[in-house]
């Protein structure tokens, strides 16, 4: 196992932040760690890195206890925090340079790996700009390309894409899956459910400390009660077809937004040939019919609830 948390506790005053958290992620795993806002996930990580004290259980990393003091595993782990952490006075490469130098002596190794990931991400036109001349999305890059430079064998990466153009975060889920290709286990967090769907095949959602669901995709989708909506057009949502549908035991729920009817319903067929068996009979007028599939989206609000989270 390259993680393996077992029983962490974690208090702030009367606040339970992790209460018993358990975890495992194999070598080369893509683990999606989910959750609302507040549900534990950058405590979690930051206690796994050794940068925040623990009350209660082990964290080991390569089979080895974590502790601060323990440089030799650290030089393994890659991060690329949420928040972007370079250098302003310096050029993209001259920040790469930096982060790799903190791993890396020698100075020819060293200029091979700047030049490998400054391809990996994108940045070669790019080398010579400061911070402040970069977009939003070659940002984003460059912090990536900063965290992963050494080659680290574990990478976290928190919120890696947010505020991005589509052009830069395809380009960041690509150069991901390319580091998973050459061995790196990966962590990431993000509130970008298709993203999670994309990239990751084993996905943890935690809540109020806990680990509430674990599995891939599919394993999670088969959790929750819907497997397919039906999405209707319609202009006009009758009381009687109100009634009608508030009778139906295989919808679960329904939604109308003045446009369209989205059915969520766990007997698609059966759902479609009685609905449209009634609109002929009620002579009720409606536009396109369509089916979608259950999301990862649909999972978490399912087992997370749709109330906000501050």
């Amino acid at each position: 196992m390259i993680i393996e948390v077992e029983n962490l506790v974690k208090r702030y005053g009367s606040l339970m932040a992790l209460n018993h958290f358990n975890l495992k992620v194999k070598k080369g795993e893509r683990l999606g760690l989910l959750g609302p806002n507040g549900s534990g996930k950058s405590t979690a990580i930051n206690c796994m890195l050794s940068l925040l004290s623990y009350d209660k259980g082990s964290i080991k990393l390569f089979g080895e206890e974590m502790a601060p003091d323990k440089y030799d595993l650290k030089r393994r782990i890659g991060v690329v925090p949420q928040e972007v952490a370079v250098f302003s006075e310096l050029t993209a490469e001259q920040n790469i340079d930096y982060y790799c130098g903190l791993y890396i002596a020698d100075k020819a190794t060293r200029k091979q790996h700047v030049a490998e990931v400054i391809e990996l991400v994108g940045l070669e036109e790019f080398r010579n700009f400061v911070p402040a001349k970069l977009s939003g999305g070659l940002k984003r890059r460059l912090n990536i390309a900063c965290g992963i430079v050494h080659k680290p064998e574990l990478i976290f990466l928190d919120e890696p894409t947010v505020a991005v153009d589509p052009q830069s975060r395809n380009k960041i889920l690509e150069s991901i899956r390319i580091l998973n290709e050459q061995g790196a286990t990966i962590v990431y967090t993000t509130h970008y459910m298709e993203e999670v769907e994309s990239l990751c095949n084993h996905i943890v959602i935690l809540d109020q400390g806990e680990v509430i669901a674990e599995g891939s995709k599919e394993e999670l989708k088969q959790m929750i009660r819907t497997t397919e909506k039906l999405v209707i057009e319609l202009p006009f949502f009758s009381d009687s077809l109100k009634k009608y549908l508030a009778g139906q035991p295989d919808i679960i729920e329904t939604e109308y937004d003045q446009i369209f009817l989205t059915l969520h319903t766990t007997h698609l067929k059966k759902t479609l040939l009685e609905l449209l068996s009634f609109f002929s009979t009620q002579q009720l007028d409606f536009g396109s019919i369509h089916t979608q599939e259950v999301t990862l989206n649909d999972v978490f609000l399912e087992i997370t609830g749709k109330a906000l989270r501050d």
